[in-house]
Parts: C-alpha cells; structure tokens; sequence
C-alpha cells in the first residue's frame, strides 16, 4: 500500500532547478525517505531523467558510513557526475554529518547539480539554512500523515478510521500494520528507542528520567496552559526533586528541535501583542502522545484540538492561542476582570480566522461558552466554530460558520466556506 503524499511531491517539483538546496525537514519515521527516494524519484525518472543522474545516499544507514566523513562524502558526489548533464542529488538524515553546511556550500558552487537534503533535527537545519547557506536554502517541512491522507487509504468508514486515526495518529509505519497491538508497541518502542533516545544523545543529557517525566507532562496537559515554573512546582510537589525552570525550558527546547511537539503562543486579539507567560504544546503526533501515555487519557477534546493544530500548521497557517480581555458583573454586581479563550488565532498573509474546537457542543452551557469569546472579538474576521462528527458547515444567525470534524480535515479549502 503506497499513501500519496502529492501536496508534498508539488512542493519539491515547485522548487526544482531553483538554485538552491531543498531541504526537507521533519520529525524522523514520519515519511521524509519515502518522499525522496519513492516519490520524488519516480517523478524525476517519468520525466526524463537518468537513473544514473540522480545520486542517492542514505547517511543513517551502515552501508554509508564513511561518506559521513565531509571530504569522502564530497569527492563521492564529485566523481558520481561523469559528464556535463543535469545531476540531482537526494541525501538522506543529513545531520548524520559533521560540517555538513561545508559540503552544501562547496554543492552550490557547482551548477549542474540540483540538491535535496532530508533531516530530523531544526537545530542542525532550520537555524542553519538562515545563517550558512546564506538565503539559498528552501525548507520543506514534513508532517505524518494527515488525517485525509491516511482515509485515503483506509479500508473502512470514517467513523472507524476517525478512531484509530485519533488513538494511532498519523506515522505512516502505523496505517500498514494490521492489529492494534502492533501499532501500540511500535508507537511505545520509537518513542523511547528512537525519539527520546536521540533527543539524550544529541544534546548530552545527563538525567534522561527527568526528561521522560516531563515528556509525561506535557502529554497529560496537551491544549492547557502552561510553563516552566509551573511544570518545576510539579516535579518539587510530585516528584520531590529539583528540576530547574532554566534546564526545564532548555530540555522543551530540545523536544521542539527534534519536532515532537510545537508550542502555540499566546495573543492578547484587543491589545495586538503577544503575551510571554503560559504557552500551549502540541504534540506532533497524537499516538506518540497516546503511546507515552499507555493509551490511558483518551479525552477526545484535547486530542481533537492538537488533531486540528496539526492541519492547520501542514496547511501553511500560522497558528497562535487567542486571549480575549472583557468586563463583566458578578452576583453581587461588582465589575469583574476575566480571560476568556479563543483556541486558535489563525493567519496567512492578509486572512485571519478565529477558531473554535468543541467535541460536544449540544448542551447551552457549552454554546454559550464557546460563543461569548468569539462574540467579544472585535473585528470582522471570520469566526469558526469546528465541532465532532459529519456535519456539514452552515453559519448560525451571528454569522459563525460551524462545521462537523469530517468536513474540516476532508475538504483542504474548508475555512473559505
């Protein structure tokens, strides 16, 4: 079973030949390799190009290892190149190479060659594309799997691919394989085995069972606000060790480098800033969540709304938390200050959508709840409210737009309804 990936593919071929390195990034297992060395190759060779044009090397990989030595690696390349024709080269987990901006450098200097590099870490790549490649760097990042990708090949229904999509999550290694037992000591063994792994080794860390705890932290409070001076009171009060907000912060960094989670900020929409304190994280991959957590905290609300952060950022949205400041009276008459929330601050270019994620909506508790933030914006940007289940999208009398799961992750334009 072969998933088209074909958003990405028109990403790569948009950017062929432009005369800059292509370097696709993402978190590692989530189809990177597949997409060069499958899927873009293909494309390459149905249109014309020669099979001994296109250069390959998989650096992760035992057969390679000595071209991960930056000389050995370039004088391959070179020699690779018989003649004056068009040349591309696909290197695989590019991070496995010491100076490797040194070799991509030396590449551009040469025109006949057209490069595309793959990578798991941010902090070797995105950080460097700015500063050594000088602006001639092009990042391409990569998601698993999205929820229509995976129905696409799902054998069943929505109902039941919307569950297992919600539990497993979107690696590709998890569509293929057949019973739930599998997919859970796959998603629990690459966590610990891989991920976390390489997260201790890269960046030296000493306690790895200070940042397994809070990887559990993180996990049980994914969609609720928080901080490092919060998460360090919890390991003081629970765990009854010192864990410092500064290595806390540090080590979350780490986490964020090696794309397991991502972090929403959060934005005063009245006062147009940004607020510094209580930030949300996400996780990348809702069943690396589920795994890490045993597949004990199930609550389809936060797991919904990390589902739908996820789509936005793959569609190319910038996506912060939204703080609405208001006044109101209590019981007893007094005006009172309060926050309330809108989940996602949604931006590309001159659109901005308010967005609101609710997994139940049918009691007038939660409408109202859900309601009173976005009535309280006060611009005329369009105002989302996405809900669980099939629904198709209809605007209520205040002119929000209200749509079922289903339609929203299905339909690519669904915010323009």
């Amino acid at each position: 079973m072969e998933i088209q990936r074909n958003g990405y593919l028109e990403q790569l071929i948009l950017r062929k030949d432009n005369g800059m390195i292509k370097v696709i990034t993402g978190i590692r297992r989530c189809g990177k390799s597949f997409l060069l060395f499958t899927i873009f190759k293909r494309y390459l060779l149905e249109n014309g190009v020669n099979e001994d044009h296109i250069i390959e090397i998989a650096l992760d990989g035992i057969e390679n290892e000595e071209l991960r030595d930056p000389k050995a690696c370039y004088q391959y390349i070179n020699d690779a190149m018989k003649d004056g024709g068009r040349y591309y080269l696909l290197l695989d987990e590019v991070q496995f190479m010491p100076r490797f901006e040194e070799v991509l450098n030396s590449l551009l200097r040469i025109n006949k060659i057209d490069v595309y590099v793959t990578g798991s870490n941010s902090r070797f790549l995105s950080s460097d594309i700015v500063t050594e490649f000088r602006g001639r760097g092009d990042e391409v990042r990569i998601y698993p799997l999205s929820f229509s990708e995976f129905y696409s090949a799902y054998d069943g229904d929505y109902d039941d691919a919307w569950n297992e999509y919600m539990t497993y999550g979107g690696l590709p290694q998890t569509a293929v394989l057949r019973s739930e037992r599998q997919k859970a000591e796959y998603l629990k063994n690459i966590f610990s085995n891989v991920y976390l792994k390489d997260v201790v080794e890269r960046n030296h860390i000493q306690n790895s069972e200070e940042l397994g705890t809070l990887v559990d932290i993180l996990a049980s409070a994914i969609g609720a606000p928080t901080n490092p001076t919060k998460i360090s009171n919890t390991f003081a009060s629970e765990c009854r060790t010192s864990y410092t907000n500064k290595t806390i912060s540090r080590h979350i960094d780490y986490l964020e480098e090696a794309f397991l989670i991502s972090k929403a900020n959060r934005y005063d929409i009245k006062g147009r800033k940004y607020i510094g304190a209580n930030l949300k994280y996400y996780f990348t991959d809702v069943g690396l969540r589920n795994a890490r957590l045993n597949f004990r905290q199930q609550e389809p609300t936060h797991i919904m709304e990390n589902i739908v952060y996820n789509e936005l950022l793959l569609r190319g949205y910038n996506v912060d938390v939204g703080i609405v400041d208001v006044y109101a009276k209590d019981k007893g008459g007094k005006r009172v200050h309060k926050q309330l929330e809108v989940d996602f601050v949604v931006n590309l270019e001159s659109q901005r959508y308010y967005i609101q994620v609710a997994y139940d909506m049918t009691s007038e508790e939660k409408q109202a709840q859900e309601f009173n933030s976005l009535r309280n914006i006060p611009d005329s940007f369009k105002k989302i409210i996405i809900v669980g289940g099939t629904s198709k999208p209809w605007r209520n009398d205040e002119g929000f737009v209200i749509m079922g799961m289903k339609y929203f992750l299905l339909n690519s334009d669904s915010l323009e309804f």
